[in-house]
């Protein structure tokens, strides 16, 4: 557990990221278009054109490095949490029309599909953190 929690869950999860961001730093006028046609305010959408693909390097790079990997792992925990709480809310109907805004192979999947499939993340996500040795040496009784 300790080989997948701290070498195959991040990388896992570095990959993931690395993908999305690239994914909209490739066609940047298709990533903003496709923001402009979510159900939130331009001036969200124009935030999050910036804000998006930067959380998602600055995962990968605390993904990188075993110094920053446990902040990596909280940090795209919080990032999965709120992708799956947005797709979540598109297959309650909380909005009348959404389209997808994922780029390359996720925007061939259904809603339903990309709930899974970030549910999956997520536990890798969670397991990893869950399983990581804490790093912290204990004190051995003298």
């Amino acid at each position: 557990m300790k080989t997948f929690s701290t070498i195959l869950a991040p990388a896992l999860l570095l990959l993931l990221f690395l993908y999305a961001a690239v994914s909209k730093l490739i066609s940047p006028e298709d990533f903003r278009h496709q923001l402009y046609l979510q159900p939130f305010p331009r001036q969200l959408a124009d935030l999050l054109f910036y804000a998006l693909p930067s959380a998602e390097l600055l995962a990968v790079l605390l993904l990188c490095f075993q110094r920053t990997q446990r902040t990596g792992l909280f940090f795209s925990a919080g990032l999965l949490a709120a992708f799956t709480v947005y797709i979540s809310m598109v297959l309650l109907h909380v909005w009348t029309k959404v389209p997808c805004s994922c780029g390359g192979i996720l925007s061939r999947m259904s809603w339903t599909t990309h709930l899974v499939f970030n549910w999956c993340f997520v536990l890798i996500n969670l397991t990893a953190l869950l399983f990581r040795p804490s790093g912290r040496k204990q004190d051995s009784p003298v």
